[in-house]
């Protein structure tokens, strides 16, 4: 009986200790300041928005987020404030046990600028989204397009960008005074009349065989336009 009661009292003991141990340690931990903020910006992108920035955001009660304790900082807030940010796509943000604040940060990825009064870009979901102060998208250049007719004009931004072809070869957009989209070309003076926004699978396939056959005649540098807006045909008016 004596025995049983040793064993009882050894094993009450125990969780007594692990619980002393567990609180005790937890409340060191919610004590410890954030001692490292590390910021990695997740696949390969010309750099919109730079850890600066990001620091910035992370700035908590008027201090550095180093300077806060871990059971202050709330990560979903963090991760809110920096989602809001025009340049950022999507954030992660976590705490290390060692007491390291990571955020995993994806930037928005613009596809065209608008050469509008406030310029600005349109990235790849069909949103608009403001210049960065860090850098200057290599994209083409949209003309005489307002906010308002970008979801119009998207398609074939999109189309530019996810055509290799195209995304080597085109470096301005227009919207000519008869309301047509026009693309203007790296290389060749001549302007590509796009017509309306439709059909764009056909126009850009009659435009690759034109383009392909005229480089083989070394015609290209005769022509003054080049239109795709009829269908099935390319009309060419010569200098």
């Amino acid at each position: 009986m004596k025995k049983r009661v040793l064993t009882y009292l050894k094993f009450s003991s125990l969780i007594l200790l692990v619980i002393v141990l567990f609180a005790f340690t937890s409340k060191r931990n919610k004590q410890r300041k954030i001692s490292e903020v590390l910021i990695e910006f997740i696949e390969e992108q010309d750099p919109y928005v730079n850890e600066l920035m990001v620091n910035k955001l992370l700035i908590q009660n008027d201090g550095r987020v180093t300077n806060v304790g871990k059971e202050i900082l709330v990560l979903n807030t963090v991760e809110q404030k920096l989602d809001s940010h025009k340049m950022i796509e999507h954030s992660d943000v976590y705490l290390t046990v060692s007491g390291e604040l990571r955020a995993r940060i994806k930037q928005r990825t613009p596809i065209a600028r608008v050469n509008a009064v406030t310029p600005f870009y349109v990235d790849i979901t069909g949103n608009t989204m403001p210049l960065s102060d860090s850098y200057s998208a290599h994209v083409p250049l949209v003309h005489n397009v307002s906010e308002r007719e970008i979801p119009e004009v998207f398609p074939l931004l999109k189309k530019i960008q996810e055509d290799e072809f195209l995304k080597k070869h085109v470096v301005g957009v227009y919207l000519n005074v008869k309301g047509q989209y026009e693309l203007e070309l790296r290389v060749y003076s001549f302007r590509v009349v796009i017509g309306e926004v439709e059909n764009l699978t056909g126009k850009i396939k009659n435009f690759k065989a034109f383009y392909q056959k005229a480089l083989r005649d070394k015609s290209l540098d005769k022509y003054k336009k080049v239109s795709l807006q009829f269908s099935n045909q390319v009309v060419c008016t010569i200098k």
